[in-house]
């Protein structure tokens, strides 16, 4: 009708990578703006002001954290770079639990300087996950695994497909260890389908984000995401699959992309729900 303003979707949650020329304040102040209920946090936002201070700026916005990016990066093969490592990731958690954010996102690593044993590798990331789940576990903070592309591999993920973060989670309580489903780094995976089933009914499924795969790659392939519908993804495949598989949370848009970044906030937060709602909502039956 004219002149009222449509509700806008109650799951639709902005990370703040994909308004990353706004501080941690332009971004909750635009979301509430917007009349979005959830933020994905980066704790490099969350540092400019500290985590204390972070949590009171999105509850007196109104607003609910979605989860944390990011842990992770524990591939490292000598020990007091473990240690470093574990270090940082329980900071994390401790800030994900104080910040009420349920999910911390997990980047296993990847191969470490002059290191070419894949294999080892991923044996580490395992390792060092089990190592934080009694400490994550005590904070209430799920672990939540992210697969990322195969040509991330060498540099920041060992684990390239959801079977195989499904798998080092497997050891795990699902309350303790889940995935994420990221439509960038996994459209690509003959499997996807079978796996976002398998997720499912292992309850694993922690955080569903969205942003589209666009050509040609970036110089710096980290900056060759879109916006949903401007690049190769099928939404509509995907987003079924996640919702028969039962995942009834938050959903993150998380864009990393210099042309995205170089627009005004508030325009792309305003694209980014039109797109949901073309894209996304109309396959969400749950």
């Amino acid at each position: 009708m004219d002149g009222v303003t449509p509700i806008t979707p109650a799951r639709l949650s902005l990370n703040t990578a994909t308004t990353k020329n706004w501080t941690l304040r332009e971004a909750v102040d635009g979301a509430a703006r917007a009349g979005l209920q959830a933020v994905g946090l980066w704790r490099d936002r969350v540092a400019e002001v500290g985590t204390g201070r972070a949590a009171a700026m999105v509850r007196d916005a109104g607003l609910r954290v979605s989860s944390l990016c990011r842990g992770g990066f524990l591939t490292a093969a000598d020990p007091a770079t473990a240690a470093i490592a574990l270090n940082d990731n329980r900071a994390a958690v401790d800030e994900a639990a104080e910040l009420g954010a349920p999910v911390l996102v997990m980047v296993v690593g990847g191969l470490p300087t002059g290191n070419r044993n894949l294999a080892a590798a991923r044996v580490r990331a395992g390792e060092r996950i089990a190592e934080l789940v009694p400490y994550a576990r005590q904070r209430s903070v799920q672990l939540a695994l992210e697969p990322l592309h195969p040509m991330y591999c060498a540099d920041r993920a060992v684990i390239s497909t959801l079977k195989q973060a499904l798998d080092m989670a497997a050891d795990h309580p699902a309350a303790d260890v889940g995935v994420v489903i990221d439509s960038f780094h996994t459209w690509w995976d003959p499997e996807l389908p079978l796996q976002i089933q398998r997720a499912g009914a292992e309850r694993r499924i922690a955080s569903y984000q969205i942003c589209d795969w666009n050509l040609p790659i970036a110089s710096d392939a980290l900056l060759s995401r879109g916006m949903m519908g401007d690049g190769f993804i099928d939404f509509a495949a995907i987003t079924r699959w996640v919702d028969a598989a039962g995942y009834r949370g938050d959903i993150e848009v998380e864009i990393f992309s210099a042309d995205i970044w170089a627009r005004d906030g508030d325009a792309v937060v305003g694209l980014m729900i039109e797109r949901y709602r073309a894209l996304i909502e109309p396959f969400l039956i749950g």
